[in-house]
């Protein structure tokens, strides 16, 4: 029977039944308010055909599954997402590495600006900026195998001048020995303070910077005070033989890279 053979008019006071199909779109309650009207309004005459009928009823048997198995992956979704957000609230107190060019200078000593290169490279320059963008210092290392490195800076401007406490950013470049640039990724490391949730999705805040969950690349446990005190000396012995390994450019315009400009 046709849709369009129904009058409104004659529905009368039941008319409200046929208020929903004013919607662009239809559920299964307007599906079987349809229907139902259909089997009112239809001529005894001429009563719906059994074979249509039972084609209606499976269109609504199955438009009922498929609403059953929508509001399944939705409580689903709801439960994986809770699971996640238990895991990532386990990050706190972990030192973790995650893709990022940020680090934070205190009074605990150089820090390190780990990088990953894609292959051998002959020269690696290191660019410092602080918070304004402004360039601070330029330092670099050679003879580097692909892999991953840590590259420490002593906290001193271009100048050899100590540089205030606070974030900075840097970038890296590396070249082989024929001068060809080298792929190269940079990485934070850091201890997670704390976590939080935004439109569907986990970040960790370490050192005041928020990281997706997606660019964590490691996690681990936090040094005791003593295996950190022995790694800050081990830092520091690093920093102090990286005077003869690294050459620090206070004109990076002898440097095989030109750093800082």
């Amino acid at each position: 029977m046709s849709i369009s053979a129904i009058d409104a008019n004659a529905v009368g006071s039941g008319g409200s039944e046929l208020t929903a199909f004013n919607s662009n779109v239809m559920d299964k309650d307007d599906f079987l308010s349809l229907l139902i009207t259909q089997l009112q309004h239809q001529d005894p005459l001429n009563p719906t055909d059994s074979v249509e009928f039972t084609a209606q009823l499976a269109q609504f048997s199955s438009l009922e599954q498929l609403g059953n198995v929508n509001d399944n992956l939705i409580e689903l979704q709801n439960f994986q997402a809770s699971i996640n957000n238990a895991q990532v609230v386990s990050l706190i107190g972990k030192d973790i590495t995650a893709k990022g060019n940020f680090v934070q200078l205190t009074d605990e000593g150089p820090v390190g600006c780990t990088i990953r290169l894609a292959n051998d490279a002959a020269v690696a320059v290191v660019n410092i900026y602080d918070r304004a963008g402004e360039f601070v210092k330029a330092f670099e290392a050679e003879n580097l195998s692909a892999g991953q490195h840590t590259l420490f800076w002593d906290g001193t401007d271009n100048h050899g001048n100590p540089v205030a406490h606070g974030d900075y950013t840097f970038e890296a470049m590396a070249a082989d020995a024929k001068g060809e640039n080298i792929e190269i990724t940079t990485y934070f490391n850091g201890t997670v303070d704390k976590v939080t949730f935004e439109n569907n999705l986990s970040y960790v805040i370490t050192d005041n910077q928020k990281i997706a969950l997606g660019d964590v690349v490691q996690v681990s446990d936090s040094a005791t005070p003593a295996a950190a005190s022995d790694n800050q000396a081990a830092a520091n012995n690093t920093a102090e033989d990286a005077n003869t390994n690294q050459k620090r450019s206070s004109d990076p315009d002898n440097s095989p890279i030109n750093g800082g400009k």
